[in-house]
Parts: C-alpha cells; sequence; structure tokens
C-alpha cells in the first residue's frame, strides 16, 4: 500500500490543511493526556520547516446538544499546542464563516490556524460525521492542499478526513504513514513466527479480526472476557464469568477453522466480585466455582503464552488479559508487556484501544515497535477491511527510478 506521503507535496508556502486527532482526554478544564498532540508534532514541525501555512481540523468528544459544545471546544488543546512548540497557534472558535476565512488569508509562511472541534458541525443534521457534501466542499476550499494525519479516525468517512480528500491533493502525515508501514505491512507481510495475541472482553468484536488473523497468524493467543466464550463452548463451567451465550457456536467454528492455531488459558485468576479489593485465587480452567468469575489469567497461561512467544519475530497485541484497572487482576496484562519488551529481534505492535492504554500506564511506552493510536482504526485494519480515510489518500507514483519520495 504505497500512498503519498509528505516528501511527495508541494507545500511551501501553500495553505496546508492538516487532519489531527486531538480527542484527548480533559477532566475540569485540564487535559490529562496530551500524547495525541505530541504524536502529531513530527508532521506540524515539518511543514512550518518547509515553510507552509498549516490549517489543523480536529474533532474532540461527542456533540449531540448545545451543553456539548463549552466541554468540547479545541481552545485549551490549542493552548497546548502552543507550548508544545513554542510558538503561537491562533485558534478560530468557528468552523466556517468570515471569521475563519479571514484568519487563513492573513496567514503567513509558518503560521498555525487551528478550526473549531470539527464535530460542531454534527449538532445540526450531522454534517461532519456523514461527510455532507457541502461541508467537505467548503472546507477543502480554504487550503491548497491537504494532509490526513489523524488514523484514529480512518475508519470513517467523515467530511474533514475523506470529504476535503476527494478535492485536493492528498498525502499521509508521519505518523498515517507509520501506522500504514507497521500495521498494514505487518499484516500483510509478517516475518515469522507471527503470533497475535487478542483480549478484551467481546469475540464478536472481534470475530473479523480473528478470522483475518487465522489466516495469516502462526498462533492466536487469546485471554480476557472473550476468552470465557470459548471455554463454554468446549463445554468447561465458567461461573459468572462473561461470556457471550449467542456466540458459543461460532467460538467453536472458530476453534475448528484454527486447527490448532488458536491458544486458551490454563488457568485463572478468580473472584466473587468485581471489585478492587475482592479476594481472589488461581485456579485451572475447570475449577471456577459457580459464585466467581475470571478476572485475569494465571501463572501457567502467562508460561504458555510466553513459550509460544518466546522465538516470535513479529507479535501483533489487542486486548487486555485481564482487568488490568486493577491492581490485582492486572499481573497477564503486565507479563504481556514485559515478555514482548524483551522479545529480540521482533517487531512488536499493540493495536490501540485498552492494550495501548494499558502498556502506557504500566510504563512501557517506549518498549514496542509500535503502539498505533487509533482502536477501531486498527481493528479494522487487522480485519483487513479498508479504511476510507488511508484509501482516499492519493497514491503515490513510482517512475521507475527506485525512489518512491522522487515527485515524478
Amino acid at each position: 500500500m504505497k500512498k503519498k506521503t509528505l516528501e511527495d507535496i508541494n507545500v511551501f508556502e501553500k495553505k496546508v490543511l492538516v487532519r489531527v486527532d486531538f480527542n484527548v482526554p480533559i477532566q475540569d478544564g485540564v487535559i490529562t493526556d496530551d500524547n495525541r498532540i505530541v504524536q502529531a508534532l513530527p508532521t506540524i514541525q515539518y511543514l512550518l520547516d518547509e515553510s507552509a501555512k498549516v490549517i489543523l481540523f480536529s474533532h474532540l468528544g461527542r456533540i449531540k446538544k448545545e451543553e456539548d459544545l463549552a466541554k468540547n471546544s479545541l481552545k485549551i488543546v490549542s493552548e497546548r499546542l502552543s507550548e508544545l512548540l513554542g510558538k503561537e497557534v491562533v485558534f478560530v472558535p468557528e468552523t466556517r464563516g468570515e471569521k475563519l476565512e479571514k484568519a487563513i488569508n492573513d496567514m503567513k509562511a509558518k503560521d498555525i490556524v487551528m478550526v473549531e472541534n470539527t464535530r460542531f458541525e454534527d449538532l445540526d443534521g450531522k454534517k461532519e460525521s456523514k461527510n455532507d457534501d457541502d461541508l467537505g466542499a467548503y472546507w477543502a476550499s480554504l487550503g491548497d492542499v491537504f494532509v490526513n494525519d489523524a488514523f484514529g479516525t480512518a475508519h470513517r468517512a467523515h467530511a474533514s478526513n475523506v470529504g476535503i480528500a476527494s478535492r485536493l491533493e492528498t498525502a499521509a502525515g508521519y505518523l498515517m504513514e507509520k501506522e500504514i508501514r507497521y500495521i498494514g505491512s505487518t499484516v500483510e507481510e509478517p516475518e515469522r513466527p507471527f503470533v497475535a495475541i487478542l483480549g478484551g472482553a467481546k469475540v464478536s468484536d472481534k470475530i473479523g479480526v480473528i478470522e483475518n488473523l487465522l489466516k495469516v497468524a502462526d498462533k492466536v493467543l487469546i485471554g480476557g472476557g472473550m476468552a470465557y466464550t470459548f471455554m463454554k463452548a468446549q463445554g468447561y463451567n465458567i461461573g459468572n464469568s462473561i461470556v457471550e451465550n449467542d456466540k458459543l457456536d461460532l467460538a467453536n467454528e472458530l476453534l475448528e477453522k484454527a486447527k490448532g492455531k488458536i491458544i486458551l488459558p490454563k488457568d485463572l485468576v478468580v473472584a466473587e466480585e468485581f471489585s478492587a479489593s475482592a479476594p481472589f485465587r488461581v485456579t485451572d480452567y475447570k475449577g471456577i466455582k459457580d459464585t466467581e468469575e475470571g478476572l485475569d489469567v494465571g501463572p501457567k497461561t502467562i508460561k504458555l503464552f510466553k513459550k509460544h512467544l518466546k522465538h516470535a519475530k513479529t507479535v501483533v497485541w489487542n486486548g487486555p488479559l485481564g482487568v488490568f484497572e486493577f491492581e490485582n487482576f492486572a499481573k497477564g496484562t503486565e507479563a504481556i508487556c514485559e515478555i514482548l519488551a524483551h522479545l529480540k529481534n521482533a517487531r512488536t505492535i499493540i493495536g490501540g484501544g485498552d492494550s495501548a492504554a494499558a502498556a502506557i500506564q504500566m510504563g512501557y511506552k517506549d518498549k514496542f515497535t509500535h503502539i498505533s493510536t487509533g482502536g477501531g482504526a486498527s481493528l479494522q485494519f487487522l480485519e483487513g477491511k479498508p479504511l476510507p480515510g488511508i484509501d482516499s489518500i492519493d497514491d503515490s507514483v513510482d517512475c521507475g527510478c527506485g525512489d518512491s519520495h522522487c515527485g515524478h
């Protein structure tokens, strides 16, 4: 999948529209995690260094009613970006209109303008989320070229990504390029052995991912809440553990298709209540009492998973193996972090979502080859499904010289 990148486009003194993902958590008016802003800095800095006029678009939260507007303004984000860049960021509290147009027309090379939350347009008919044609055309009219660096929204066709991209020359920013390179190429051409680790609560969330990975992975290790559906499908008592009873037949079908590729837990950490302070014990998967629920994988499972990961050259991980928010039930997830952090000569990728949050929270942020910034987008990528935000980026042109960035 060869897409145009920043080096493929001329941005000198051009008005460059950039879709970033600044959907950061905010509590009591304070950004509690600015990782998504930090991840966008290389793209923004490159454009500034190349004397572009940078116009930033992002969403923040969900806008369903008038009261959602005030708490989801990007003003606070523009202030944090300004601090990180050491440079003024002009914030325009509008998504369209004369004020926005004037701010952009007054720009000089190396200036930055941030447009208000694109989802403010959803208050009246979901114009952003439904890729309203007029809105996409209007935003595209504000610039000369478009850079999409928001992998987190790549699985959605919105006015601020696909709508703009359909009307302007479009390239991937550095973050988007990295996601395409690591997740896309890993699933298409993995170095073997290739081991996938899947956790999280529901089989139904990851049916397509499991089916696609069974085609390409050498082993698929399953933990987290979804493991109990597979266990019950095999006839084991799972007590009060989370289960999808309507997916039992599907679980058996997947096990049959897998021909031994799927590896399930050997033992579990169980408790009688879902609580951080609940008394707990370790049992094998045949020993759960009716009053107990599984909240983590046990030490035998960690040992088993480590054996399958020992010689892996490619690992993709999506979904925690237990209730990592509770210290007593975070050991399985932390053990996977530790194992992957010490694999030699291996490409290790976390596919966003809760597993990414857990790895970062536990201090392993810099111990993996790549941690995806997109939960839903990475899942869809792992399923092998097309992502509208990526498909709408222009394909790179190979003139035959061997240099994909030659510009010809």
